[in-house]
C-alpha cells in the first residue's frame, strides 16, 4: 500500500525553518504580483489607446502581456493562499491543470518572442517590405499558431502522468506544480514522460532560442554594413528592449532547468526561489523594459497618472 494509482492531492513545498514567517514572506511576493498585474494591464490599455502603437511589434507585446498575466495568475494566488492560510494541499486534478498551464503558456511566450525577433529582422533587413510581410492579419495568425503549438506539444505531459502510480511521499519541491517535480514522485517507469518532456522543450524553447540567435546574427550582419557607428547604434537600439525581454525569459528558464537537473542536493529554498523567479521575473520586467524604451508608452503613462 505504498502507492496510490490516483492520489487525491499533493503537498506544496514550504520553506524549512521559516514556516512561521510565511505570512511575512508572502507580502513582498504579493507586491511583486500586483506590480506584474498592473504593469501588464497598463501595457494592454496603452497599446489599445495609442494609434501609433497599432503595429505588429506592439501587438506581440500585448500577447506577451496577456500570457504573463495568465501565467502569474495561474500560480501566485495559490501560493499566497498557501503562505497566508496554510492550505498546503493541492488536488491531483488541479495540480495537472496548473502544470499544463505553466508549460503551455511558457511555450506560447517563447514562440511570441521568436515572432518578435523575426519582426525586428524584417524591419531592419527588409524595411521596405516590412508592412507587406507582417500585416495585422499575419500577426493574428502567428498568435493563434503560437497557442496551437503550445497546446499540442504540452498537452501530452499531464496525460502521460495520469496512469502512473505515485508513492506515499507526495511533497513537491515547489509551491506550484511542474512536470519534472510531479514526475519525480511517481513509483513507476517514467522514461516515456522524461523523453517526451525533454523532446518538447528542445523542439519548442530550444528551437526558438536557436532561431532567435540566428535572427540576431543576421541583424548584426546587416547593421555592420552601415556606414557610421552612429547609424549602427541607432538601428540596433531598436532591438535592445526585445533582447532584454528574451534574457528575462530564458535566463530563469535555464536556471530552473539546471536546478532540477543538477541541484538535487541544494537547499529547498533554492528550488522555491528559482521557481518564483521563473514565474514572476518576466511578468514584472517586460512592461518595465518596454515602458522605459518606448516614448509613446511613457507619455501615455504620464497622462494616465
Amino acid at each position: 500500500n505504498s502507492s496510490d494509482l490516483s492520489p487525491s492531492s499533493f503537498i506544496l513545498a514550504s520553506i524549512p525553518g521559516l514556516e512561521a514567517a510565511h505570512f511575512w514572506i508572502a507580502i513582498p511576493l504579493c507586491s511583486v504580483y500586483i506590480m506584474a498585474v498592473v504593469g501588464n494591464c497598463a501595457v494592454l490599455l496603452i497599446v489599445k489607446m495609442e494609434p501609433s502603437l497599432h503595429v505588429p511589434m506592439y501587438f506581440f507585446l500585448c500577447m506577451l502581456a496577456a500570457i504573463d498575466l495568465a501565467l502569474s495568475t495561474s500560480t501566485v494566488p495559490r501560493v499566497l493562499s498557501f503562505y497566508w492560510f496554510n492550505t498546503r494541499e493541492i488536488s491531483f486534478g488541479a495540480c495537472l491543470v496548473q502544470m499544463f498551464l505553466i508549460h503551455t503558456l511558457s511555450a506560447i511566450e517563447s514562440t511570441i518572442l521568436l515572432a518578435m525577433a523575426v519582426d525586428r529582422y524584417v524591419a531592419i533587413c527588409h524595411p521596405l517590405r516590412h508592412a507587406a510581410i507582417l500585416t495585422n492579419a499575419v500577426t493574428v495568425k502567428i498568435g493563434l499558431a503560437a497557442v496551437v503549438r503550445g497546446v499540442l506539444f504540452f498537452l501530452p505531459l499531464p496525460l502521460l502522468l495520469l496512469p502512473l502510480p505515485f508513492c506515499s511521499s507526495r511533497v513537491l519541491s515547489h509551491s506550484f506544480c511542474l512536470h519534472q517535480d510531479v514526475m519525480n514522485l511517481a513509483c513507476a517507469n517514467t522514461t516515456p514522460s522524461v523523453v517526451y518532456g525533454l523532446t518538447a522543450i528542445l523542439l519548442v524553447m530550444g528551437l526558438d532560442a536557436l532561431l532567435i540567435c540566428l535572427s540576431y546574427l543576421l541583424i548584426l550582419k546587416a547593421v555592420l554594413r552601415l556606414a557610421s557607428w552612429k547609424e549602427r547604434l541607432k538601428v540596433f537600439s531598436t532591438c535592445v528592449a526585445h533582447i532584454c525581454v528574451v534574457l528575462a525569459f530564458y535566463v530563469p528558464l535555464i536556471g530552473l532547468s539546471v536546478v532540477h537537473r543538477f541541484g538535487k542536493d541544494l537547499a529547498p529554498l533554492v528550488h522555491i526561489t528559482m521557481g518564483n523567479i521563473y514565474i514572476l521575473v518576466p511578468a514584472v520586467l517586460n512592461p518595465i523594459i518596454y515602458g522605459v524604451r518606448t516614448k509613446q508608452i511613457q507619455r501615455r503613462i504620464l497622462n494616465l497618472m
